[in-house]
């Protein structure tokens, strides 16, 4: 029986499979170091949410004002000389932090305190920038929840957390029409019902009113980073005009996606029109012809989204009800610059016009 040849150093001591082990141990200091950002972030929200408490019963207690805690911030600066964190400025977030979240007793059991009580989860396992966007962006406390359990989710940056807060993700979530409950099993439904949205906002984009469905689909492709954004986690970008062959005629999908989380592609069909229900009939026949002649046979059965320039509800309901293919309808929005009106376009000079003009009031 051969023997496994073993790797040796310059040294001659044998080392067996060194980049295997190296790799291993790499990866247990990587992890280890994500566990220390954790734990320092975790401390770091609990110490500021305790210095809120104590400053907020200090005031309540013996009426400090604002002077007092201005120059708190400022002896501790002066303490700890280069610590970051206590300006006055963000001493007055710890104490609106603890503000925010301060339970009230009528819900505390009797085994615990206010006093004992810490900063809810999920804002103590986020960073204190996060935690100051959820607190000055959001008045209702469902939704600071909400947005920062998908910070964590996602790995969401302060930008992009301040861009779906300020385009209201969280009112747009899971809000398209569908047919999900009745055509996917659950819970491959529920998810794929929270994948989709409506609207969907396009403000990246920039169209005149008179553009066609071909001038969205390339505005979206140019800005396919945005795009994904907005389409939300697990969208992979597949092609545009992607070429299906159904017996002797030729069909192209307006974008194809593959969603990662889903396990299934994606066809996006998108109308610069009101949503009609031959619209889903379409739709239904895209999903039966990729289901056949690209789904492979783990995937999940592939979904449909319609992306209209508006939509009746009840229309699209109906439309949908007796489809046996996942389909959903949403309304899309981005920014128009008007055309102008065919009046005035006669009466405007052309740029032959301006241009001679130009060359006749130029100095000789």
């Amino acid at each position: 029986m051969a023997r496994k040849k073993k790797a040796t150093l310059a040294g001659g001591e044998v080392v067996g499979d060194y980049a295997a082990f190296l790799e291993s141990l790499k990866g247990r200091v990587r992890q280890a170091q994500v566990k220390a950002m954790l734990s320092v972030n975790r401390e770091l929200i609990r110490l500021y949410w305790d210095i809120g408490r104590l400053i907020v019963e200090r005031q309540e207690q013996e009426g400090w004002g604002k002077s007092v805690v201005d120059r708190l911030a400022g002896d501790i600066q002066r303490t700890f000389p280069g610590l970051q964190g206590f300006s006055p400025v963000n001493v007055w977030r710890m104490r609106a932090f603890y503000l925010a979240y301060r339970p009230s007793l009528a819900i505390l059991s009797q085994a615990v305190t206010e006093l004992e009580a810490g900063p809810p989860l999920p804002m103590v396992e986020i960073p204190w920038g996060h935690n100051q966007v959820l607190l000055f962006k959001l008045k209702d406390d469902a939704q600071r929840r909400w947005y920062a359990a998908k910070v964590l989710e996602h790995g969401w940056s302060r930008a992009v957390l301040t861009v779906q807060i300020e385009s209201d993700l969280f009112g747009r979530q899971g809000k398209a029409i569908s047919n999900f409950a009745g055509t996917l099993p659950a819970p491959q439904s529920d998810l794929a019902q929270q994948s989709l949205k409506d609207p969907y906002l396009f403000d990246f984009l920039t169209l005149h009113d008179e553009a066609i469905e071909r001038d969205l689909e390339t505005g979206l492709v140019d800005h396919i980073q945005k795009f994904l954004l907005e389409l939300g986690a697990g969208f992979a970008f597949v092609g545009r005009q992607v070429h299906l062959e159904v017996g002797e005629d030729d069909f192209y999908l307006d974008l194809l996606f593959y969603h990662l989380k889903l396990r299934c592609f994606v066809v996006i069909d998108l109308k610069m029109k009101k949503f009609t229900p031959e619209d889903a009939g379409k739709m239904n026949f895209y999903l039966s012809a990729v289901d056949s002649r690209m789904k492979h046979p783990s995937d999940a059965p592939t979904i449909g989204m319609i992306l209209c320039k508006t939509r009746d509800r009840i229309t699209a309901e109906y439309a949908l009800r007796d489809i046996a293919k996942p389909i959903g309808v949403a309304e899309w929005q981005t920014k128009l610059v008007q055309s102008l009106p065919e009046r005035l376009k006669g009466s405007l000079p052309t740029v032959e016009e301006i241009e001679a003009e130009l060359s006749e009031s130029e100095p000789s």
